[in-house]
C-alpha cells in the first residue's frame, strides 16, 4: 500500500483584486505545483497552467513574492517545479521529490 504525504491544511496566496477567473486560474497551478511534488504530471499540463498564471500575473516581481508565500504555506516551490518542467522532455512527466522545510512558526 502506498503512503501519503498528510500534510496540514494551509491557504493559497491570492488577491482580493484577482476576477474569479483568475482565481480559478492561480488555484490550478497551485495545484499542478502540488502534483509535481506528489504524483508527478504532465509537462505540457503543468505549463499550460503556468503559463495562465503568468497571464494573471504578469510582473515578476509579484511571482516572486506568490512563490516565497506559496513555499511558506506549503514548502513547494512554483519556481523550483517550472524549472524541473524546463528540464523535462515534453512527452514525461514533471516530477521533483519533497524535501518540504519545517516551518518556523510550526
Amino acid at each position: 500500500m502506498e503512503e501519503i504525504d498528510m500534510r496540514p491544511n494551509y491557504s493559497y496566496p491570492l488577491d482580493s483584486e484577482w476576477s474569479e477567473q483568475d482565481i480559478v486560474d492561480v488555484i490550478a497551478l497551485y495545484n499542478a505545483v502540488e502534483a509535481v511534488y506528489e504524483t508527478g504530471i504532465k509537462k505540457d499540463t503543468f505549463m499550460d497552467k503556468y503559463r495562465q498564471f503568468c497571464r494573471v500575473v504578469p510582473m515578476k516581481m509579484e511571482q516572486k513574492q506568490l512563490d516565497r508565500q506559496f513555499e511558506e504555506e506549503s514548502g513547494y516551490s512554483i519556481y523550483q517545479a517550472f524549472k524541473q518542467s524546463r528540464s523535462t522532455p515534453s512527452n514525461e512527466k514533471v516530477r521533483l521529490h519533497n524535501e518540504r522545510k519545517k516551518s518556523r512558526n510550526r
